[in-house]
């Protein structure tokens, strides 16, 4: 026999719970530093202030791992979280973000079409691509065929670690179209060329693991020429150092909002996304931080310097968007076959 005594307080608890959770702020994650400073202006604040309510902020560090413990406890700490597009697309599959309803985005047909995920809205535009310090390298270099280029352009070129964006660079450099990367990579002659063109200039090769690493290469003319990412260049240029980011055939990846499984303010978070998604404030947003938005009606908004020197407008033209599926599918081969290119 059911104790209605127990019954009763059983939903008592259950609805202050549920009215715990609607009180609660909308919780933000984002990955801190100057990056969520500027979010914070342009999205946070804005929009807490548009809808009356209260926001706290919190830091990611990247990966699956909290938010997958939010899932099995059945305690999601956060509404909201800036993810990049393999950990979204690895935690829609495990079902630890919520679905985006994408009829109840005004949006959603002014942005990008590699925005539109079924758990993520792609809000950042990050640019990867080849920089130099125009003081010391002479002729200056314009694509990655001169990046490969030792002969005419002698000394050290600083990569990324890992496989990841460097086999795209080698097939680009060895004529590989940017809209055909993925197609020739995902076939065995595809990986044996990129590899055999990064043999071209492995003993060349360092490799850096931190963004920072590349800009104090530069400035210690340690390196001719470097992949970094352009918001790197942009804040060194600012600071009067003399690089340049080039605009050829850069790659591009996007950090996308995404909601925790059973996050407690979800109608919130997906309205605070509805938001993010709008022109204005990604042009804000631009405008405090070099990367680009996602929404195409910001590019027009923009002031030419900002737009010169971020992946929007003329700049995307001639990029590519980095291939999450690709990676996620191909990610352990390809970094078992790298790892022993690496030590070989």
């Amino acid at each position: 026999m059911v104790n209605p005594w127990k019954s009763g307080a059983i939903a008592v608890c259950a609805v202050l719970a549920a009215q715990t959770a609607a009180a609660r702020d909308l919780t933000i994650a984002g990955w801190g530093g100057n990056y969520q400073d500027a979010q914070r202006a342009a999205y946070f604040q804005p929009f807490a202030d548009a809808k009356g309510v209260k926001f706290t902020e919190a830091t990611y560090l990247g990966g699956l791992a909290e938010v997958k413990t939010m899932a099995d406890t059945g305690d999601a700490t956060w509404d909201l979280v800036i993810v990049e597009g393999a950990d979204l697309q690895v935690g829609c599959d495990e079902g630890l973000f919520e679905e985006i309803d994408w009829d109840s985005i005004p949006a959603k047909d002014q942005l990008v079409p590699e925005a539109i995920q079924p758990c993520g809205a792609g809000n950042v535009v990050i640019g990867t691509g080849l920089a130099y310090n125009s003081e010391t390298v002479g002729e200056k270099p314009q694509n990655w065929q001169d990046f490969f280029n030792t002969q005419k352009w002698p000394g050290k070129r600083g990569m990324r670690a890992g496989p990841k964006y460097n086999l795209e660079f080698a097939l680009i450099a060895d004529g590989v179209s940017p809209d055909q990367v993925y197609e020739v990579l995902a076939t065995p002659e595809g990986v044996e060329r990129a590899f055999a063109k990064l043999d071209t200039i492995k003993k060349d090769i360092q490799f850096w693991e931190a963004g920072a690493q590349p800009i104090e290469w530069l400035a210690a003319n340690n390196v001719v020429m470097t992949v970094s990412y352009n918001a790197r260049i942009s804040a060194a240029q600012k600071e009067g150092k003399p690089f340049v980011f080039v605009w050829t055939n850069p790659l591009y990846s996007i950090d996308a909002w995404a909601v925790p499984a059973n996050a407690p303010n979800k109608d919130l978070a997906m309205e605070f996304i509805a938001f993010a998604s709008t022109a204005e404030p990604q042009a804000k947003f631009s405008q405090l931080m070099p990367y680009g938005p996602t929404n195409t009606q910001v590019a027009g908004m923009l002031p030419p310097e900002v737009l010169a020197n971020i992946p929007a407008g003329e700049n995307v033209k001639d990029g590519f968007f980095f291939s999450d599926p690709f990676w996620t599918d191909n990610n352990d081969a390809l970094s078992e076959r790298w790892n022993n290119w690496v030590t070989r």
